[in-house]
């Protein structure tokens, strides 16, 4: 299914509504756009996201899909957002490297440094590269959690230890089917491939349970 895009890269469909924040975009992208990552606002509302992206210099993806399934394009596709974070390897995935090849010292910010050298395809796409989606849904700590003795020992925040430990919640039906459809059109409309769409954790040092839920392969009618 094909969408109209215009030269500002956006989506001009009775299903999305524009809600443009400028303070998101952080420049043209340089390149092609070649993979989709799918994320979890960690956020109540939609208005609560919206709001943030108007701060200056917010984070933020550029659609998001409120629980009822709207859609909204935060920002334009050609544009690059902060939304991804530093790279996992790809390659360990495909068995191509080993932990090894990495330094031991530095960490992430060592290991994006390598991928960021590769080409997209052999690694996974950065910020540059792929068009993030949000769906509206906040983590929270299961019932009767209790702080782990090093939790306690690094005298975390009760922010920090939800951050570490909460589970995000399963999207909604509606958010899934409205994903289904955004994800179709987008791989059809700029010829992304099936295999470079990502939940936010393949990719990156995230909480595993973000999007854990999505689904982007649910049978979506046309138009």
């Amino acid at each position: 299914m094909l969408v109209e895009i215009d030269n500002h890269g956006m989506v001009s469909h009775a299903r999305v509504r524009r809600a443009r924040s400028p303070q998101i975009e952080r420049g043209k992208r340089v390149g092609a756009i070649t993979g989709i990552v799918v994320h979890q606002t960690d956020a109540d509302t939609l208005d609560s996201s919206l709001n943030s992206y108007r701060n200056p210099k917010a984070n933020g993806a550029h659609f998001l899909i409120d629980k009822d399934g709207t859609i909204y394009q935060t920002a334009a596709i050609y544009q690059r957002t902060n939304h991804v974070g530093p790279l996992k390897a790809r390659c360990l995935v495909m068995k191509t490297c080993k932990p090894d090849d990495f330094p031991k010292k530095g960490g992430a910010a060592a290991m994006h440094r390598i991928e960021m050298q590769k080409v997209p395809g052999d690694r996974y796409p950065g910020n540059m590269e792929a068009i993030g989606i949000e769906m509206v849904g906040r983590a929270r700590l299961p019932e009767g959690f209790k702080p782990t003795l090093q939790q306690k020992k690094r005298n975390l925040t009760p922010e920090e230890i939800r951050g570490e430990s909460a589970i995000f919640p399963t999207p909604t039906a509606a958010q899934n089917q409205s994903l289904s459809w955004l994800v179709r059109v987008l791989q059809d409309s700029i010829q992304v491939e099936s295999s470079e769409v990502f939940h936010h954790p393949e990719v990156s040092r995230k909480n595993p349970t973000e999007a854990q839920g999505a689904n982007w392969n649910l049978p979506v009618p046309t138009p």
